[in-house]
């Protein structure tokens, strides 16, 4: 059975059919998130940190690290990223154990990134493109790690699920050129938002399939293109998840945490329900309101999209006597959450 082996300094996460789905966390990205960019342009990393504890916290058994910030104060990613890139990652490993993912489209962020990463991290990415695949397989090589390979080339991203498939191939067939096995290419089959594409989930489980059956690749997605521009995406990420890993998907890119209820909407809340006549205890915590009246957490936690996979590995018998689904399901006090720090818990700050 195919085995990809992602590794930190201590710890060891595996991509396969027969293992429990990977989760890569995804929080630690600026694309789209510009207080982070420009904290990160201050040379502030506190949500770096928050984000990382909390995603660990939330179940992810590897994390993603971007440093695709474009200063103002200079436009040029080949300058500022490479620096970048390699901060971050030095910051995050010496918070949580788990193994990372080096992302970027800027080949010298991805070689900062490898040299800065103990063990043995995943590259993120290579494209079927041949600028890209002569830029980025040397450095898998080099390194000796896995990579995800996503299904576009020079052509750009195909509609016709076909095509994606031979462009999975073409990787995996000049990765070999390079003597890089078929068990270190991850690939991501594209997943189309279905509100564009109603036959979106069909293609990508139909492709997901092909990949195994015909490649023996490990495959990867990022899990929350599926319900772009729909309403309630949680509940469609929700059901995709387990259809995707029924089809042999094995890891996914994704949100972990369940991001915590805000004051604004504890408030209008309360003030929904004294409207009511509802009178509340006055010494009543918002968690405790929370909670109570179904608001969620004023704390991060675990996803509803982590519950469906933990279900999800419990149902394919890739969670033994169900020891990570009564984990899961335990108060957040009782489980813990410090387990994912290093030293106990102690912070090594930059």
């Amino acid at each position: 059975m195919t085995r990809t082996v992602v590794e930190s300094k201590t710890k060891t996460a595996v991509l396969g059919f027969d293992e429990p789905f990977c989760v890569i966390g995804e929080r630690i990205n600026p694309t789209g998130r510009k207080k982070l960019a420009a904290e990160l342009e201050a040379g502030d990393f506190s949500t770096v940190e928050k984000d990382a504890l909390a995603q660990v916290a939330a179940g992810a058994t590897v994390l993603d690290i971007n440093a695709g910030v474009v200063y103002n104060s200079n436009p040029n990613p080949n300058e500022t990223e490479p620096p970048l890139m390699r901060k971050i990652v030095e910051l995050v490993q010496g918070l949580v154990e788990v193994p990372l993912c080096i992302d970027s489209s800027v080949p010298g962020a991805l070689e900062a990134g490898l040299e800065a990463a103990e063990g043995r991290p995943l590259l993120n990415s290579v494209t079927g493109e041949e600028e890209r695949l002569e830029l980025v397989l040397p450095l898998v090589k080099k390194y000796n790690v896995p990579v995800v390979a996503i299904s576009n080339d020079d052509t750009g991203i195909s509609e016709d699920p076909d095509v994606r498939f031979e462009v999975a191939k073409k990787i995996v067939e000049r990765a070999a050129d390079f003597g890089i096995p078929a068990h270190d290419i991850v690939v991501d089959p594209l997943v189309m938002p279905i509100g564009a594409m109603a036959t979106a989930g069909q293609q990508v489980f139909a492709l997901v399939r092909r990949l195994r059956e015909e490649l023996g690749v490990n495959t990867t997605c990022g899990a929350s293109n599926v319900s772009f521009g729909l309403p309630n995406r949680h509940g469609i990420n929700n059901a995709f998840l387990p259809m995707a890993m029924g089809a042999g998907m094995t890891s996914a890119i994704m949100n972990p945490v369940a991001l915590p209820t805000g004051p604004k909407k504890i408030a209008e809340k309360k003030a929904e329900i004294e409207a009511k006549g509802v009178i509340l205890p006055a010494d009543m915590d918002d968690e405790t309101f929370c909670q109570l009246f179904g608001l969620g957490s004023t704390k991060p936690r675990a996803g509803k999209e982590m519950e469906a996979i933990r279900a999800a590995n419990l149902l394919t018998n890739n969670d033994p006597h169900g020891g990570e689904w009564i984990r899961f399901n335990k108060a957040p006090d009782e489980a813990g959450t410090a387990g994912g720090r290093r030293g106990g818990g102690r912070r090594r700050r930059a």
